[in-house]
């Protein structure tokens, strides 16, 4: 399979060009600068491309089976942009943009909603505010009696804890309302590549994001934006000036060349592979005695205070020993594998977890969580001037920016909602110490 991209940086480089234009370290470092370029003759324009690049994407398309589109700026920017394609396709049938959307988003989701001004129709999450265990009888339930049309469905899977819906059937179920069913699918690139395809375009999404980086063997960074095929024109046509009204106009070459690159080195036989390593180190796990979460293949989430841990304390027992996990909270630790992850890793891991000595269960649950007032919408609340103050002094306040981390930069409460004191136990519960909030009139 062609390189398009790969190939012309290093026909450049070898070239020993005289670089009067950017960037300014002209080729030289550590850290392959040699192929960091801008857009210089015969290299394209990643927004209006019609050489390598779309080359390249089209290889990409192929190997999908959709249209698919580069993001150098994570699905960050591919969420925006499918969002953004959703929202013009409703205005221009003369409806509202609606989005019925898991309360598990991504806070890129709220950003989203304030930058592209469309309404939101929650799902709840009662487990976990990282997990929205949705099914398409579900979805029917809430599009048979919304109130108002909606426009898209938006839902996220796999989830932080490695947790999927049923993509086919909520698929089904959002067509058979003539609603679009958008994906987040940042962790899960890698489920094309399966014996069985998984990946939500396959199962009947109409677009979706894929952080390639999280996955596949690509730099941090590279993603795709994918439409489905069955998609009217519209969708097609306009993807790329939705991905450059929120991305920037200096793509990173080296992204770019690390997605074509992909094309032609994923390996289903090592991704097989990888996850037959990760199906019987959650047996031999279990054996053990530590329970477990998920059902995605590539992600290995432990619940350890049935073990007598909480997840931050394993967290840091592992790095002790050289092991970095994805994520750990009180109640979890993730740990995310991809076709480069070997035998000898996960042994290490096994190694590690089987001499940890087994202790009382840790009986203190999570907190419950319930959805909490909407007084703004996200866009009225994150332009509006706001304060930043202790999360003691929060309760009764409005949130404006969401300012959780990533990992999992998931919200507990959403810019525009009342901070109530359910809300106060969950973030002291997960370490929250100050918010943004709306100011109040004085």
């Amino acid at each position: 399979m062609k390189t398009p991209i790969y190939d012309f940086l290093a026909s450049f480089a070898e070239g020993d060009p005289v670089r009067l234009h950017m960037p300014g370290h002209k080729g030289v470092g550590k850290l392959g600068e040699r192929f960091d370029i801008t857009e210089v003759s015969g290299a394209d324009s990643l927004y209006g491309a019609d050489g390598i690049i779309k080359e390249s994407e089209d290889i990409a398309s192929e190997l999908f089976g959709s249209r698919t589109y580069y993001s150098t700026e994570g699905s960050s920017l591919s969420i925006r942009a499918m969002l953004h394609l959703a929202a013009v396709y409703a205005r221009s049938r003369g409806i509202r943009p609606r989005v019925l959307a898991g309360r598990n988003a991504h806070k890129v989701f709220i950003s989203a909603a304030a930058l592209i001004d469309f309404d939101i129709e929650w799902l709840g999450c009662e487990e976990s505010y990282l997990t929205c265990s949705v099914s398409a009888e579900d979805i029917r339930a809430r599009l048979s009696c919304s109130g108002e049309p909606v426009s898209a469905v938006y839902l996220t899977s796999p989830d932080y804890l490695g947790n999927t819906v049923n993509i086919k059937e909520i698929a089904e179920a959002c067509h058979d309302f003539g609603v679009l069913l958008l994906v987040d699918n940042a962790h899960g690139a890698y489920l094309k590549f399966l014996p069985e395809s998984l990946h939500p375009i396959d199962l009947g999404a109409d677009m979706c994001a894929d952080s390639a980086h999280k996955t596949l063997p690509v730099l941090t960074g590279g993603a795709y934006l994918h439409i489905s095929n069955s998609l009217p024109t519209f969708f097609h046509e306009n993807a790329k000036s939705a991905l450059s009204l929120y991305g920037s106009t200096s793509p990173s070459y080296l992204i770019l060349a690390s997605l074509d690159l992909a094309n032609n080195s994923i390996s289903r036989e090592r991704i097989a592979a990888t996850c037959e390593l990760a199906r019987s180190l959650k047996e031999r796990l279990f054996a053990l005695g530590f329970e477990l979460s998920g059902d995605e293949p590539l992600k290995i989430t432990l619940c350890p205070k049935s073990y007598g841990y909480l997840g931050t304390e394993l967290s840091a027992l592992l790095e002790a020993e050289g092991i970095f996990p994805e994520f750990a909270d009180p109640d979890n630790i993730v740990f995310m594998l991809s076709e480069r992850t070997g035998e000898w890793e996960l042994s290490r891991l096994c190694e590690v977890l089987s001499a940890l000595p087994r202790r009382s269960p840790i009986a203190d649950c999570s907190p419950r969580l319930s959805l909490p007032e909407r007084v703004m919408s996200p866009r009225e609340a994150i332009y509006s001037p706001s304060e930043s103050i202790s999360l003691p002094e929060a309760e009764g306040r409005i949130l404006a920016a969401v300012s959780v981390g990533c990992p999992p930069a998931v919200p507990i409460v959403v810019s525009g909602e009342r901070i109530d004191r359910g809300a106060i136990r969950a973030m002291e519960y997960y370490g929250i110490e100050r918010l943004s909030v709306v100011k109040e009139e004085l």
